[in-house]
C-alpha cells in the first residue's frame, strides 16, 4: 500500500535526516530506482523494519495500524534531534497520536513517547545559553576599609552552557568573568545508568544543606554550615520510593573555616568522599550524611571526617520545623584533636500563606568556635564570621528574617543576626539588613539594601566598630 511506503519513508527522514549515504536496501521486492529504496534501506539498517521471513518486504499489501505503531515507536527511540528538523518531529508528533490506541495495546506507554518528543522538540539544536548578571553600585562606611567607601562593579558575572545529548544525557557548563578573565568553574555530564542510577561525572557543585531547605533561601548570602563546595569526581544516585542515597568520590573539594582555606598552597591536596542516606515521606524528612576529607599532601594541615544528622517535620503545607546536627573528627596531629567539634542548628520555617503579609524565618545555632566549616553567616560588604574566634568556646547565633512579597513586582525583606562569641576580650556581634526589590520585567530585578553590622569593641578581636553598606543591585536572567 502506498500510504504504507509513505509513511515509512517520512520516518526515515524525521529519524535520521535522510543521509545521502543511505543503508543498501536488502528485501529483494524493493529494487533499486524505487522511489522508497533509500528510506526502506536506512530503517532496516537501524533495526526499525524487518520485512518477512522469506527476504521480502512486501510494501504493496496493507499493512495494520499495529504493524505501523511498531515502526513509529521503534523511530522515536533512533530519532535524531541534531539532525531532525522541529516540522519533522510535529509529524513523528503527529503518527504519535493517530497510533495511540495500537501503542497502548502494545504496552508502549504514549506519555512517555509525548514525555521523549517533548524533549526533543525543547532542545533542538542542540545548545542552550543562559547567565545571570549582578552589578552592583555599593556606597560604604568601613572603619577596617576606611578608603573604600563606594564601588561600582560586577557583584556576579555568570555564563551557563548546556546541551541535551539525549533523552537521559546532558552537558552544563559554568563560566565565570571576572576581571576582564573567563574561567569556566563547573563543567559535567549527567546520564542514567541501568537500575535507574543517576550518575554525575566532572567538576561539579555538592550542596547538601541547600538540597534540603536548612539555609534561607530569603535574603542576603546565607550559606551551609558544612558543604557547597565544587569538587572534581564522580556522583552517584539512587530513589527507591521514600528512600534516596547519593555518594560521591572527588577531589580539590576546599574546606574552609572563616576566610582560611586549611591548606597552604596548592588546593589540588585532598580526596573527598561523601554519603547522603535519606527518606522523605509526606510530611517529614529524616537522614544522615558523611563526609571524609583526607590529605595526601604535606602542604595539607589538617584531615576532617564530619557526619550529620537532619530530619524536619512539615505541621502544615506552611509551617515547617526542621535542623541538622555536625560532628567532625579532626586529624590526630592538629592542635585540637580531642576536641570534637561540634555544630547544630534548628530552624522553625513559616510561608507567608500562613501569616499573609510575610514569612518568617527563625533560626537558632550553636556552633564550636573550632568547628570546621563554610562561611555560614554573611552580610552585604563582609563576613560577620570573620570575628568568630579559633578557641574551645561555642558560639551562640539567632539569625530572624521577615520576607515580604506584596505583589508580582514588589517584595520587601528585614533581618536581625546576632552571635555571642563565647570567649573573653571578643563582643557579640550584630547585625541587621532591610531591603527592597522591584521586578521589572521576568528578566530584571532592582534591589535597593541598607546593612549595618556591629562588631563591638572587644580587646582581642579581628574587627571593632561598625561597618555599613548602601546597596543597588540591578540583576539580570537570561
Amino acid at each position: 500500500m502506498k500510504k504504507f511506503m509513505a509513511v515509512l519513508a517520512m520516518v526515515a527522514v524525521v529519524a535520521f535526516a535522510a543521509p545521502a549515504l543511505a543503508a543498501t536496501n536488502p528485501f529483494m521486492d524493493v529494487p533499486q530506482g524505487h522511489w522508497a529504496y533509500d528510506a526502506v534501506g536506512l530503517l532496516a539498517s537501524r533495526g526499525i523494519v524487518s520485512g518477512y521471513p522469506d527476504g521480502a518486504f512486501k510494501g504493496a499489501q496493507p499493512a495494520t495500524r499495529y504493524e505501523m505503531a511498531s515502526v513509529v515507536a521503534r523511530a522515536l527511540v533512533a530519532v535524531d534531534a541534531e539532525k531532525a528538523s522541529k516540522q519533522d518531529l510535529e509529524l513523528l508528533k503527529k503518527l504519535v497520536m493517530e497510533f495511540k490506541d495500537e501503542l497502548d495495546a502494545l504496552g508502549v506507554k504514549v506519555d512517555k513517547i509525548d514525555k521523549r518528543v517533548a524533549v526533543l522538540e525543547k532542545n533542538l539544536g542542540g545548545w542552550k545559553l543562559s547567565g545571570q548578571i549582578y552589578f552592583d553600585a555599593n556606597f560604604t562606611d568601613y572603619d577596617s576599609a576606611p578608603d573604600d567607601d563606594r564601588s561600582f562593579k560586577f557583584g556576579r558575572l555568570r555564563f551557563f552552557l548546556g546541551k541535551q545529548i539525549d533523552e537521559n544525557t546532558s552537558l552544563l557548563v559554568r563560566i565565570n568573568a571576572a576581571d576582564g578573565s573567563f574561567t569556566w568553574d563547573r563543567a559535567y555530564v549527567d546520564t542514567k545508568l541501568p537500575y535507574d542510577v543517576n550518575f554525575r561525572f566532572g567538576r561539579f557543585n555538592f550542596d547538601w544543606e541547600g538540597d534540603l531547605g536548612l539555609y534561607d533561601p530569603y535574603t542576603v548570602n546565607n550559606d551551609a554550615t558544612f558543604g557547597d563546595w565544587d569538587v572534581d569526581g564522580f556522583q552517584f544516585a539512587k530513589t527507591w520510593g521514600m528512600f534516596n542515597v547519593t555518594g560521591i568520590v572527588g577531589r580539590n573539594a576546599g574546606i574552609e573555616y572563616n576566610d582560611d582555606i586549611v591548606t597552604e598552597g596548592d588546593d589540588n591536596t585532598h580526596m573527598t568522599y561523601a554519603l547522603k542516606i535519606g527518606a522523605n515521606g509526606e510530611k517529614w524528612m529524616l537522614g544522615a550524611m558523611g563526609y571524609w576529607w583526607n590529605a595526601d599532601n604535606l602542604n595539607a594541615l589538617v584531615d576532617v571526617n564530619t557526619y550529620g544528622i537532619y530530619a524536619g517535620y512539615n505541621f502544615t503545607p506552611a509551617v515547617q520545623l526542621k535542623g541538622v546536627y555536625y560532628f567532625q573528627d579532626l586529624d590526630p596531629g592538629f592542635s585540637f584533636d580531642g576536641d570534637d567539634p561540634k555544630s547544630w542548628k534548628a530552624i522553625l520555617d513559616v510561608k507567608q500563606d500562613l501569616l499573609k503579609f510575610t514569612s518568617l524565618w527563625i533560626e537558632y545555632a550553636q556552633q564550636d568556635n573550632t568547628f570546621f566549616g563554610t562561611n555560614s553567616y554573611q552580610y552585604l560588604g563582609a563576613n560577620e564570621m570573620n570575628n568568630q574566634p579559633f578557641n574551645t568556646g561555642t558560639a551562640k547565633i539567632f539569625n530572624i528574617i521577615a520576607d515580604q512579597q506584596w505583589n508580582d513586582k514588589f517584595s520587601t525583606y528585614l533581618r536581625y543576626w546576632q552571635a555571642d562569641w563565647d570567649t573573653n576580650g571578643i563582643d557579640d556581634t550584630k547585625n541587621w539588613t532591610v531591603g527592597v526589590r522591584y521586578q521589572y520585567t521576568p528578566a530584571i530585578q532592582f534591589k535597593l539594601e541598607y546593612d549595618s553590622v556591629d562588631y563591638g569593641d572587644g580587646a582581642f578581636q579581628e574587627y571593632n566598630g561598625k561597618d555599613n553598606i548602601f546597596r543597588f543591585r540591578t540583576t539580570v536572567n537570561f
